[in-house]
């Protein structure tokens, strides 16, 4: 497990010892090195790997909250270094440590795909992340590595309170969903363990939506 810095790192480190981890690394994937040291660490204590999760996401507060017509070229290509380019970097890295095939996961939203007010330029980051996850599916599927996006509903995480009006949206996708419910945290968790079972090892490339059926809803 990896934490962004040390303010962010009393928020993860509960939730490593929780589960045991035993490798618990800084990772800014905008520092020089960080990534790679993170997968070098991989490789000195486990010699392989069967899933990875790629849970980043970054656009500068101008950028975000700006018109994607007006977003300077700093902002664009710091936005889809951090959201779309980091994925493409791990998986590279990943995939000689998947020895026996394995699960590749990226988030993404519902933005990507359609015009969410206020998601702005990372809606654009999100298309290319998902593009990406096409194109890395068919290049690593023969060697049985799967890849997946991961599309929640609205969830109230740390990194959503970037976003304006995000209770707004919240309340429209509770409306609008079939199931008229809200995604957990532990929804999009079971979901996205199913696919790294042997029992979705035919599953890859596509977008898997987890909220209650919204993005189905004009």
């Amino acid at each position: 497990m990896t934490y962004l810095n040390e303010r962010a790192k009393k928020h993860v480190e509960p939730l490593a010892q929780a589960l045991q981890a035993s490798i618990f690394m800084p990772l800014d994937v905008m520092v020089e090195g960080q990534t790679e040291r993170v997968f070098e660490r991989i490789a000195a204590d486990w010699g392989q790997l069967d899933f990875l999760l790629h849970s980043i996401a970054f656009s500068p507060k101008d950028a975000l909250h700006g018109r994607v017509t007006d977003v300077d070229r700093d902002g664009f290509l710091k936005t889809m270094d951090v959201s779309c380019w980091s994925f493409m970097r791990m998986a590279h890295l990943a995939e000689p440590l998947m020895k026996r095939g394995g699960s590749i996961f990226t988030m993404t939203y519902y933005g990507s795909q359609m015009v969410v007010e206020n998601y702005n330029v990372m809606g654009v980051a999100k298309a290319a992340l998902e593009a990406a996850v096409r194109y890395i599916a068919a290049e690593l599927g023969p060697k049985g590595i799967r890849v997946h996006a991961i599309s929640p509903g609205p969830l109230a995480t740390r990194a959503a309170s970037g976003i304006p009006d995000f209770d707004e949206l919240m309340d429209k996708a509770q409306s609008k969903a079939p199931s008229r419910s809200l995604v957990s945290i532990d929804d999009v968790g079971n979901a996205t363990a199913f696919l790294a079972l042997d029992g979705a090892k035919l599953i890859t490339g596509g977008v898997l939506y987890i909220d209650g059926g919204y993005h189905i809803i004009d």
